[in-house]
């Protein structure tokens, strides 16, 4: 069985607005190395839908882009992507799949199927994966941002606190840490 990672940008005050975060080539290393972990990867469909508007053709070379981000474009359209979603159906982007039916037997299923592990990058599904206890590990690069609006981590809220054991923390050049924890027993 693999595990579901969280994994988000999160500013000083719990913001996870993607625009919100640095953008450098020491955090897109980062990002890329948590996706090279993973056997795949999980989003609800806003995020799918936020991803598949520009990933894909950076990937194609239709948008203009770094070499760096060119190349995690790429890695991305091979990784194999789930999508969870109660609205939408299809999901055309390469090697993407609709998770449907029951939330918890659906994401146990996924994790058992996938024993690279799973990560997860979207805040809204976390909240409600959190709910079910999925999530085992977390893996946030907090940045060192006040910004005063949202959304934020955990929006909605947990019915208890999650109790978690740091595995390892790593400054980068930006000020930014990459933080890690995984569930505590």
């Amino acid at each position: 069985m693999g595990l579901l990672t969280f994994s988000l940008n999160v500013t000083l005050d719990g913001c996870i607005d993607h625009q919100e975060g640095i953008a450098d080539d020491e955090t897109h290393a980062f990002i890329t190395h948590l996706m090279d972990e993973g056997g795949a990867m999980l989003w609800g469909r806003v995020t799918y839908e936020m991803m598949e508007g520009y990933w894909p053709a950076v990937a194609s070379g239709k948008v203009d882009a770094p070499q760096a981000l060119r190349d995690w474009a790429v890695k991305l359209e091979a990784k194999p992507k789930y999508v969870v979603s109660s609205t939408r159906k299809n999901f055309p982007w390469t090697n993407s799949h609709h998770l449907a039916g029951d939330l918890l037997t659906g994401v146990q299923q996924l994790k058992d199927a996938t024993p690279g592990g799973i990560l997860l990058g979207s805040g809204k599904l976390a909240n409600e994966l959190d709910r079910l206890e999925l999530i085992d590990e977390y893996k946030f690069l907090v940045h060192p941002r006040i910004v005063g609006h949202g959304p934020t981590l955990y929006q909605g809220g947990l019915p208890n606190t999650r109790r978690l054991e740091l595995v390892s923390a790593k400054s980068l050049r930006s000020g930014a840490v990459a933080m890690h924890y995984r569930r505590a027993n």
